[in-house]
């Protein structure tokens, strides 16, 4: 059953004539949706009103009393999202017209119609309002989430406007400390991230924490490591004076507009930090943090070591805490293998492996030893070379791919096609291995 937000989809059909609506429901009767019927306009709206998650009405146009069009133009009050298929004759050409322009029906189809014709306009009307409800789905939560992104990116505003100003009038105090300028700051930006607490401070302390750990742990010198912590913790700066409902998306969802917008908030961290000679170290490594290995990234395409070292360890854990953060189970597991099988093109191999225990500290779930585990992660999450432990369907049941089946390009383009024309209940699930 095709189920949306509100349970299963339902169809109207309303005919003046029973052998019609009988003919038109064995027609239906083995789609994956609920079918409800009248005889009439005026039963069909009564009817309606007491109806949740109505995505198709279809109407005959002549029928006594209301005729199909005044029908369909009325239902809109009481499903304002359903799609609309008006039945006519030849020669009601007017009518059809009416329903258009006024019912707010998308298609019409002549009497008598073809079987094959009317099933597939109907699956079409079907797909149409599944993805409609989607869009709105997905709205309704951009637009709450604008509104809770604005209102923090206000106060964030004010917050480093603030911790600016105290930075340069302490400047001279602070090379009389043991402490290097570096130093200080990275602590005053880290409590206020921690004193913000939400899912961006903690993106960026996490994201901080894990490049200190693999500084630490290759030796580098305290200096070094302290700039790159610093450079990490204030890696996604620029971002802030973009629109909010941009932050919100994926770079695959972008416009060409947005997607040229976003490309520039790594110019904006740094033009927002250069006139704190303090911070003039990390300034390369915040406009590098979204170069590719292979050359294919913003905004220099800087490739290999070309990349400064602390771009690259950046775009590593930024991508890791993401990954870790999108799945509920073996988020250590999936994300250092997602991030392997990005090594040597977004990511720099060399350095991938070095995020291993971090990683595991900071995503522990309570496993033990090796095991082979799964998580579920939505189709834009895919990569060649992942395995499916569970078979991948459609929503309504087709069969795409096998579980135990190795990804490739090809097939994780078949399912994402799928996944937006018929998306199911759930998402797709990936095999793990704790090694």
């Amino acid at each position: 059953m095709v189920d949306g937000e509100e349970g299963a989809i339902t169809v109207v059909l309303v005919d003046d004539e029973e052998n019609i609506l009988r003919a038109i429901q064995r027609l239906l009767m083995d789609e994956d949706f609920e079918i409800e019927t009248a005889t009439s306009g005026e039963a069909a709206l009564e009817k309606i009103k007491t109806l949740q998650n109505v995505g198709l009405i279809i109407s005959d146009q002549r029928m006594p009393g209301m005729n199909g069009a005044e029908f369909l133009g009325r239902s809109q009050e009481f499903a304002p999202n359903a799609q609309r298929i008006l039945l006519t004759g030849y020669s009601d050409i007017n009518a059809t017209i009416e329903a258009i322009n006024k019912g707010g029906a998308s298609r019409y189809l002549s009497k008598p119609w073809d079987d094959e014709e009317l099933i597939g306009v109907v699956r079409d009307a079907i797909l149409l309002y599944m993805e409609s409800q989607e869009r709105n789905r997905l709205n309704a939560i951009i637009a709450k989430q604008k509104e809770e992104l604005e209102a923090w990116n206000d106060s964030l505003k004010k917050r480093l406007l603030q911790t600016t100003a105290t930075i340069r009038e302490q400047s001279q105090a602070i090379k009389e400390l043991d402490k290097s300028p570096a130093d200080i700051i990275c602590r005053t930006f880290d409590k206020i991230f921690e004193i913000m607490g939400d899912r961006f401070a903690v993106h960026a302390r996490s994201v901080s924490t894990m490049v200190a750990d693999v500084a630490r742990r290759s030796g580098l010198s305290a200096e070094m490591i302290t700039t790159l912590s610093l450079a990490a913790l204030l890696h996604d700066l620029g971002k802030f004076g973009q629109q909010s409902v941009m932050q919100l998306k994926r770079t695959d969802e972008m416009s060409g507009s947005e997607l040229n917008d976003y490309s520039q908030h790594p110019q904006r961290a740094v033009d927002m930090l250069s006139n704190v000679p303090e911070l003039e170290e990390i300034l390369p490594m915040l406009r590098s943090h979204h170069e590719a290995f292979d050359g294919s990234g913003f905004p220099d395409k800087l490739a290999g070591e070309e990349i400064p070292l602390g771009a690259r360890l950046i775009a590593i854990a930024d991508f890791i805490e993401k990954t870790a953060r999108s799945v509920e189970q073996n988020r250590a597991d999936f994300a250092m293998m997602s991030a392997g099988y990005r090594a040597g093109t977004l990511l720099d191999p060399q350095l991938v492996a070095k995020f291993s225990p971090i990683v595991r500290t900071l995503y522990y779930q309570g496993k033990k030893g090796s095991a082979v585990g799964e998580v579920e992660v939505v189709p834009y999450d895919l990569v060649s070379g992942m395995t499916l432990s569970r078979d991948v369907e459609t929503g309504s049941g087709v069969l795409l791919m096998q579980a135990g089946s190795v990804l490739d390009t090809s097939s994780v383009l078949l399912i994402k096609s799928h996944y937006r024309k018929s998306p199911p209940a759930h998402g797709i699930f990936i095999k793990v291995v704790d090694v």
